[in-house]
């Protein structure tokens, strides 16, 4: 019964209710959406990440039964949201691409202590931010791992998210790909380079020579696009099961015209996918997808090139992504950067 009624909630429902980020504090989850949305997520699969969600009251339908709604006389609830500390939420209508994207920031927590006022921070620019930045925000949580300024991009105003990312995040056009429009991501690039870095360097004490590039699925082969597309753009990539088969593993064509030019390669880059995106498992050939890559791009033999590749042990494609944005976090930090 509670599958039925998750199912039957109408798309204005879910749509109607929104995390909301503001300076200091974030939009609390309560516990009845996170129940419903998780079956709608469930049956929807990945394109549930382009569900937008807004921050209201929630309907008393979605309670799955009586029992559930009632409290303990020991339990109180709090009408207070949970909060996320330093984050804000910018729109931004660009003229790149003239369509307006919702941009989530988020500052290290002793960005504004007095001892760090001279301190100038890495950047973390993810895409997909209805997925990424909650668990980046995460991820981040302790003092360890909380070194970078988060910047999420979220997806174009009133397009469906899926339809939004596959354009955003595909560097060529695929006529197989009947459903969605590809090819955008010249254009989309150029917007992050243009309008978006430009404006967070300026607003944030930013070290410029730090910026780090994370993404997932799509976004994860977008960033292998990106590395060959403008290298100095970003110093580090983060790139999580990453869609290297995109229009017949076009980025290995794509390697090879950048090889023939090129000597140099001058950037960190981690890879993980999960030991499970196998096509046994129902995934394409991510894992063969990604050692084929890396091994490719260590025959070069590039200068500046440090890689780092992992298949994660008993992860799939929906799991993936924390474990290797922590693990490309701490890389870059202790390994590569050592910071303190």
């Amino acid at each position: 019964m509670l599958v039925l009624k998750a199912f039957h909630l109408s798309l204005d429902t879910i749509k109607s209710t929104t995390f909301t980020y503001r300076p200091i504090e974030t939009t609390a989850i309560k516990t009845n959406l996170y129940k419903a949305v998780r079956f709608v997520i469930a049956a929807t699969s990945y394109s549930a990440l382009a569900f937008s969600l807004n921050a209201k009251e929630l309907p008393a339908s979605i309670t799955a039964n009586s029992a559930e709604s009632a409290l303990p006389k020991h339990i109180t609830q709090v009408n207070e949201t949970y909060t996320v500390g330093n984050t804000e939420k910018f729109t931004l209508s660009s003229n790149v691409v003239a369509r307006k994207y919702d941009i989530l920031v988020k500052l290290p927590k002793g960005y504004f202590a007095q001892d760090n006022s001279k301190v100038n921070y890495p950047v973390l620019y993810l895409n997909d931010a209805p997925h990424t930045f909650k668990v980046a925000t995460g991820v981040t949580h302790f003092p360890s791992m909380d070194k970078a300024i988060i910047v999420a991009m979220g997806f174009a105003h009133g397009e469906n998210g899926q339809y939004s990312r596959v354009r955003d995040l595909t560097p060529h056009h695929a006529p197989s790909w009947v459903k969605y429009k590809t090819g955008g991501a010249g254009e989309y690039l150029k917007l992050i380079e243009q309008e978006v870095i430009p404006f967070i360097e300026q607003r944030y004490r930013v070290d410029s020579s730090k910026r780090i590039l994370s993404g997932h699925s799509l976004g994860g082969s977008f960033g292998s696009w990106v590395m060959l597309s403008k290298p100095e753009l970003f110093s580090s990539y983060i790139l999580t099961s990453p869609s290297h088969w995109f229009k017949d593993d076009q980025i290995f064509a794509d390697e090879a015209a950048y090889a023939k030019q090129h000597k140099t390669l001058r950037v960190n880059v981690f890879y993980a996918t999960g030991s499970l995106e196998t096509p046994e498992n129902g995934m394409k050939h991510m894992v063969t997808g990604q050692q084929k890559y890396v091994e490719r791009l260590q025959s070069r033999n590039y200068q500046g090139l440090r890689i780092k590749s992992e298949v994660v042990d008993g992860t799939d494609h929906y799991s993936t992504f924390p474990v290797g944005l922590s693990k490309g976090l701490m890389w870059l930090y202790k390994d590569i950067w050592q910071l303190d």
